[in-house]
């Protein structure tokens, strides 16, 4: 199946912003809109688009095309002022049968997209939650079909959501709007053609039309970036509340290596500053924790996950953590063989509570979070332990952090051995 992207406005009520850049390449959280929408639909089966846009754009959409590699081919329509229904017409001759039809400044969710491109016809939202009503194109629905479709109507079942899944028919509406008129909207099409009406309700779409916008767009991708799983209380409940606005500021701006590596730094800088401030430190060591959260964050928004950066995240957090802990140590000066032994326990108890986790993984190739719920509430996480060790930090209760990390983790892997061994087939 192709898929058509109507890509010809000017985009005028976005100011500057679109002096020199189409509102389809506009980034939100870190990648441009259309980006969004044909990564998603390559990877649901379309083979190939058809860009529709004007020639002010087109050489932007060119090296868009160039720099993302995808399958796709570009239409200059001369005279946009003909109506984004004309835009479609000229796709005429470039689709099959049946063929998608997306707007270039619409944003949808995965799971969206994932329904729409099962339907048939216009795609509608009987319960939009993410856009106004009094600005969106309103729908009625008669038998299946389109009655009336308009902005200001009184009496609707439905908004446009700017998915459509057409059939060549389509093109002979336009054609016969285009000869009486010379210029054709695609309302006027759907509306003609009396299209049919597939509902898909409730889920994330927008469409971009203002710099709030994007903001507001930018703001949900962030928020729905959180990993659903491995979070702990103090991550749930604290430093996500946090680190997901500091994501939706900074999504647009740095990559999630960059936040890695300086989260990493902010760490160690936390670790050797307890040889000057103990109680800084450990407020240092809580910021590492709630940025920790950004590069995860911004990636899964930005579409730029990949193993490696997990990979290397988890990595670099055991580094921090061995840091900080022995510079603790050594910073408070006690000498002992008892203390050193709980420094120790709690150095080891906080390595083993990430191996236990990852081991799981590695022997059962499956998350412990989603095969073990339970897990979840058990304490010891590593933002746990951090937010505990910054409060005795504050307190001045130095060998209590040492004492307590050494119950809590190895608690915590030892009955992490327990539920899994209870669970386990094999």
């Amino acid at each position: 199946m192709k898929g058509v992207i109507l890509a010809a406005g000017l985009g005028s009520r976005m100011g500057r912003l679109t002096e020199e850049t189409p509102k389809g390449l506009l980034r939100i959280a870190g990648r441009e809109i259309l980006y969004r929408t044909m990564k998603t639909l390559e990877e649901l089966g379309v083979e190939e688009f058809i860009i529709v846009t004007n020639p002010k754009y087109e050489d932007k959409f060119r090296e868009f095309l160039r720099e993302n590699g995808f399958n796709a081919q570009i239409i200059v329509n001369e005279h946009p002022e003909k109506g984004n229904g004309y835009s479609l017409y000229l796709a005429k001759n470039y689709v099959g049968e049946k063929f998608i039809l997306v707007m270039s400044d619409h944003v949808y969710e995965r799971a969206f997209l994932e329904r729409a491109i099962r339907g048939e016809g216009l795609i509608i939202d009987r319960n939009p939650k993410y856009v106004n009503l009094k600005e969106a194109t309103k729908v009625l629905v008669e038998d299946g079909r389109i009655k009336d479709i308009g902005k200001r109507l009184k009496a609707y079942d439905g908004a446009d959501t700017g998915f459509f899944v057409l059939t060549k028919e389509t093109f002979k509406y336009a054609e016969g709007i285009l000869e009486q008129r010379g210029k054709a909207e695609l309302s006027e099409i759907v509306k003609k053609a009396g299209l049919k009406v597939t509902e898909v309700s409730g889920l994330f779409w927008m469409d971009v039309d203002t710099p709030q916008d994007l903001k507001k767009a930018n703001r949900f991708i962030v928020l729905n970036a959180v990993k659903g799983t491995g979070d702990g209380f103090i991550s749930r409940h604290l430093n996500r509340k946090i680190s997901t606005r500091i994501s939706a500021l900074l999504a647009n701006h740095i990559t999630p290596m960059q936040a890695t590596i300086f989260t990493f730094l902010l760490g160690l800088f936390a670790a050797v500053m307890t040889f000057l401030s103990i109680p800084l430190a450990g407020l240092l060591y809580q910021m590492s924790s709630i940025l920790d959260g950004v590069d995860g964050e911004i990636a899964r928004a930005s579409m730029r996950t990949s193993r490696f950066g997990g990979y290397l995240d988890s990595i670099l957090d055991r580094y921090v953590d061995f840091a900080f802990i022995l510079m603790l140590a050594l910073a408070y000066g006690k000498t002992s063989l008892g203390f050193w032994s709980w420094v120790a326990l709690a150095i080891f108890g906080s390595v083993m509570v990430s191996y236990s986790t990852e081991r799981y993984k590695a022997a059962y190739g499956k998350d412990i979070y989603k095969e073990t719920p339970t897990m979840r509430y058990l304490p010891g996480k590593r933002d746990e332990r951090i937010f505990l060790t910054m409060l005795f930090c504050l307190l001045g209760l130095i060998e209590w952090v040492f004492i307590v990390l050494a119950a809590l983790t190895h608690l915590r892997v030892f009955t992490t051995v327990l539920l899994v061994r209870r669970n386990a087939k094999t």
